[in-house]
């Protein structure tokens, strides 16, 4: 495929367009976006043939297709977020609200740093990388119904930490 063989590349797209696909349409929830993104790796994959460094290529391009995917609803939510006020408006509670804002951020990661290491990490591939439960549980090589509960659990003991953070 990298010397422009075009049957290399149908071959690879009959092999992994599916799992593209799949990928794209659990992430954007919306079949057609999927097709575009499935569309858009593919093309960018004939036209960059040698950004598959080696290695596993299903693994390879599952993560090209997820990072993709997670561009559009990051863009998405971007498009949908409230416009930001101008800056050379006055107001008196600017500096208290950031004040306040950095101090719950703040709070946010230590009481996370804070949870066991399995816990943790499974919250952090839950909720910050956009892992399914069972996608973290065979990353973790534990059982799904284990790593449920250490997300519950993580999430039990960072509300208590919030909690108490808040109520101070």
């Amino acid at each position: 495929m990298a010397q422009g063989d075009a049957s290399a590349f149908t071959a690879i797209y009959d092999r992994h367009a599916a799992l593209v696909y799949g990928i794209c349409k659990r992430i954007l929830g919306d079949p057609a976006a999927a097709e575009d993104v499935t569309q858009s790796v593919f093309t960018q994959l004939w036209a960059k043939p040698y950004s598959f460094a080696g290695g596993n290529f299903g693994g390879w391009i599952a993560r090209v297709a997820r990072n993709a995917s997670l561009d559009i609803v990051r863009s998405a939510a971007v498009r949908r977020r409230e416009p930001e006020m101008p800056t050379d408006m006055p107001s008196d509670n600017v500096l208290e609200d950031e004040v306040f804002e950095r101090v719950r951020a703040g709070a946010i990661v230590e009481a996370v740093k804070a949870l066991p290491a399995d816990q943790r990490e499974a919250i952090e591939q839950a909720y910050f990388q956009g892992l399914s439960y069972r996608e973290v549980a065979e990353r973790m090589g534990a059982p799904l119904g284990t790593v449920k509960s250490r997300i519950r659990s993580g999430l039990r003991q960072l509300w208590e930490a919030l909690h108490r953070t808040v109520a101070t």
